[in-house]
């Protein structure tokens, strides 16, 4: 983030930074979650990022390759279970993603809730300062149904805002449907969701749960994104946030969210021990 916007101050040293990330990479290595980093940082976003860059550099001279970001922290009722009050950001990576319909291995996973959502594919850069409603949505491609699998490194989902933005925002794995649709003037605020597990709801909620309107969502993200030093691009897939609260994840039940103008997607949990 900008320098006017975090103080100096907040910035913690490099040795500090390197044993939160190291904390963190332990944790996801090992599959046994670990103690919130926040012993280790300052409270600050500057904080969190800055560890949140040091684990995107080395996955990504590990091979992996970054396909979009995430939007955390959109829906007030996701923003009250985990005691925060403001978005943040992750990296998503092309192994995070599940094919509609597929399955995940549950024990790749250390405490997975899941929550449903509205994905972006962008058509076009969002930088620069013009970030107007009428620039975000022209560079738009399409939309489509998503579900989240978020994941926490952090023992018991302990986490304050540093500690889940230095876990890259709480990341595990997403599945975007298999109907895309062009934006055009679709009002992305008045979509319904509905997600059921294996045929049971259990979140329910609207676009306009998502910061107002997911294309909102998009525009804080891009200017986030950007003055990170890693704007939005052409290509990039953007989940804009949860539309309804997450739950977690019954290993073995098959996850299901419908949409309105989106269509449907869905994804099947592992028992555990049979991955």
């Amino acid at each position: 983030m900008t320098a006017d916007r975090f103080p100096v101050a907040d910035v913690p040293s490099t040795a500090t930074i390197d044993a939160a990330a190291a904390r963190l990479q332990q944790a996801a290595h090992t599959g046994v979650p670990c103690a919130p980093v926040r012993d280790l940082l300052p409270m600050s976003l500057e904080a969190g990022y800055a560890v949140q860059q040091v684990l995107t550099a080395g996955a990504l001279a590990a091979g992996r390759r970054i396909v979009g970001r995430k939007i955390g922290l959109t829906n007030p009722k996701v923003q009250a279970q985990l005691g925060v009050d403001t978005p943040d950001l992750g990296v998503l990576f092309e192994d995070m993603a599940v094919a509609d319909e597929g399955t995940v291995e549950v024990d790749q996973l250390l405490q997975p809730r899941i929550e449903a959502e509205v994905a972006l594919v962008l058509g076009a850069d969002l930088d620069g300062d013009d970030l107007s409603p009428a620039r975000v949505r022209a560079s738009v491609d399409r939309v489509v149904a998503s579900l989240e699998i978020v994941d926490s490194r952090i023992a018991g989902w302990d986490i304050t805002l540093v500690d889940t933005v230095a876990d890259n925002a709480s990341s595990g794995r997403f599945v975007l449907g298999g109907n895309p649709v062009p934006l055009r003037d679709l009002d992305l605020r008045a979509v319904q969701m509905s997600m059921l597990e294996d045929g049971r709801e259990v979140s329910s909620g609207t676009g306009a749960d998502c910061l107002g309107d997911p294309l909102a969502a998009l525009t804080w993200l891009a200017a986030a994104a950007r003055d990170l030093g890693a704007p939005l691009r052409a290509g990039d897939v953007v989940l804009s946030g949860a539309l309804g609260p997450m739950v977690p994840v019954r290993p073995g039940a098959t996850y299901s969210a419908e949409v309105t103008g989106l269509g449907s997607v869905t994804v099947t949990f592992t028992d555990r021990g049979t991955a």
